[in-house]
């Protein structure tokens, strides 16, 4: 399966298996993100939600790009957004462990978890901009909140990739580690937030989101509204085909 949902509780994994293909993201992935989000928000005995690429590879280089012209088509385009996820809040704490390229969509994945552990051979950026495509995942929203907005607009449009050190700097990711260990150090904390009393741990999470700069969902529809027809721009179109 290109998508693996687990739960050992009280830690749920969501693994993107596409290793092949940098772990980019098809249409049927993103329902089943989709679907695997909802079933951690729904499933009381999961606490944290890790996510991560298979290999080392890469942790997501984001959407298929033989399928982005219809990628905001689907199902669940509008409810959870074009990769499954955007608009999904499962209330509940979500670490990202980062491991190699973390480009496009899979950045927006990453933005949406709460906390990123990073391997030393992480490297994110948007990298959309050679082929004009837009961010329609949460990155225009997510991105500035988390970096600021001087930091967010150099990476969106310089088209800027950085390393998993620069991405400690920008407070884009939270810790480093050695290479390969991403995901176990990001289990290990997950367990460490898990073993926590969960009440007031979810009720200072929640204060948190709500004194932040949090992405709305008026700001998420209008960023799909604005990005979704230039996919279907004949330049953008004729770079992908490329």
């Amino acid at each position: 399966m290109s998508v693996l949902y687990e739960v050992d509780a009280p830690i749920a994994r969501l693994t993107i298996n596409r290793p092949e293909a940098a772990n980019s993201v098809t249409v049927d992935m993103a329902l089943e993100i989709a679907r695997s989000i909802r079933a951690f928000a729904d499933e009381d005995e999961a606490r944290v939600l890790v996510v991560t690429g298979s290999g080392e590879r890469a942790f997501c280089a984001g959407g298929a790009i033989e399928t982005l012209d219809v990628c905001a088509d689907h199902e669940e385009a509008r409810r959870s957004g074009p990769l499954g996820f955007a608009r999904q809040a499962p209330g509940k704490p979500t670490i990202a462990a980062v491991n190699g390229y973390c480009f496009g969509g899979g950045l927006e994945l990453a933005l949406w978890c709460d906390i990123r552990i990073a391997a030393e051979n992480a490297s994110f950026g948007a990298l959309n901009r050679p082929w004009g495509v837009p961010l329609i995942d949460g990155g225009t929203q997510r991105l500035p909140a988390i970096v600021g907005r001087g930091n967010a607009l150099w990476m969106i449009l310089g088209g800027h990739r950085v390393d998993a050190a620069r991405a400690l700097q920008l407070g884009l990711a939270q810790e480093v580690v050695p290479q390969g260990q991403a995901l176990e150090r990001a289990l290990e904390l997950a367990e460490t937030i898990a073993s926590y009393p969960q009440a007031g741990l979810l009720a200072d999470r929640a204060g948190v989101l709500s004194a932040s700069p949090a992405p709305t969902d008026a700001g998420l529809r209008r960023e799909l509204e604005r990005g979704y027809p230039v996919l279907s721009d004949p330049d953008v179109a004729q770079r992908i085909r490329r």
